[in-house]
């Protein structure tokens, strides 16, 4: 979610919200991100997504450079268009999922964009209309969520409405939106009751789930970092995974760098990509200036490069890197 400096309009007319729109389905098909639900109001956004292997940090900063570029020349202004750097939560799936489906969905009519929950399957800015067919895009992910409601689109989209229309009553819930284990929990009341009884869980102010989920989400992120470190301290960098890819596939140096889809020089490339933004966090926009791709050629030879990891068990890191500390 991003809102607008000093909660300032991002969208004005029509024209804005359709050039977002239009560069929100670009660049999710581009970097292979799932989107489920999403949200335009007047001074801010929402979005639900599944990242893939383009990082959302990435994405977002596609999305939102390209955008405020886009509005600061068409309304003559300049400057900082939203506050701050946008606002993520990873979420556990369940049981999360459709309640974020619906809360998000519901927005417009909370902030009185929309006057009735009629009016909302109706509005082209909400992924609500999608999902009941009134609108169509390429690019939401709307068969993940009908499928939770019934196997036939016509039932499991009159039980869909459904669902959303009983979330009116419920308003701001401050458990989707709130801070780390209140939001996890299911608010103060249920954070009291289980600290009466001695149980307490890990908990996260970026990360919505319950204690096992939040544990597991920062092992990860540590194990991550860990590795990252390890590869960096032995030396590595951009020059030397090219090195050691080169001589893993017996690949020349010079046909890495080079423009072309010969298969060598292709696969060459794609684990150069996986093993750069993998194991050193090269983003892929600076992958995509120093081969000369674009960013989309990058995410494709990203995925190919894991492919060609698993195939072939194929390790950046020798055994000699550990036993020299090179």
């Amino acid at each position: 979610m991003a809102r607008g400096i000093e909660r300032r309009r991002i969208f004005q007319d029509e024209s804005d919200r359709d050039n977002f729109e239009q560069r929100l389905g670009s660049i999710l098909k581009e970097t292979g991100t799932h989107c489920y639900a999403w949200t335009l109001i007047p001074n801010h956004f929402h979005l639900l997504l599944k990242s893939g292997l383009v990082p959302i940090s990435q994405v977002m900063r596609r999305l939102l450079t390209g955008y405020a570029v886009s509005y600061n020349r068409r309304h003559r202004r300049s400057g900082h268009l939203f506050q701050n750097r946008y606002k993520s939560i990873l979420c556990q799936k369940d049981p999360y999922f459709l309640e974020l489906v619906r809360y998000l969905h519901l927005n417009p009519l909370r902030a009185g964009v929309v006057s009735t929950f009629e009016d909302l399957e109706r509005f082209a800015y909400c992924g609500h209309g999608v999902i009941l067919g009134y609108f169509k895009n390429d690019w939401q992910r709307i068969h993940e969520v009908l499928e939770l409601f019934g196997d036939k689109n016509s039932v499991a989209r009159r039980r869909y409405r459904a669902f959303v229309e009983q979330g009116i009553n419920q308003g701001r819930r401050s458990d989707l939106t709130g801070g780390g284990l209140v939001r996890s929990s299911g608010g103060w009341a249920e954070v009291k009751a289980r600290r009466r009884a001695q149980l307490f869980e890990k908990s996260d102010e970026r990360i919505l789930g319950d204690g096992d989920f939040v544990e597991q989400v920062l092992l990860q992120a540590r194990e991550e970092m860990e590795r990252r470190h390890r590869v960096r301290s032995r030396g590595f960098d951009l020059s030397k995974v090219a090195k050691r890819v080169c001589e893993l596939l017996a690949v020349d140096e010079s046909e890495l760098w080079a423009a072309g889809k010969e298969r060598n020089r292709v696969r060459a490339r794609s684990l150069f990509c996986y093993w750069a933004s993998r194991e050193l966090g090269i983003s892929q926009a600076e992958l995509a200036r120093k081969l000369k791709l674009s960013p989309a050629a990058v995410t494709f030879s990203v995925k190919r490069g894991e492919e060609i990891v698993s195939e072939h068990n194929y390790c950046l890191l020798q055994s000699a890197d550990f036993e020299s500390g090179e």
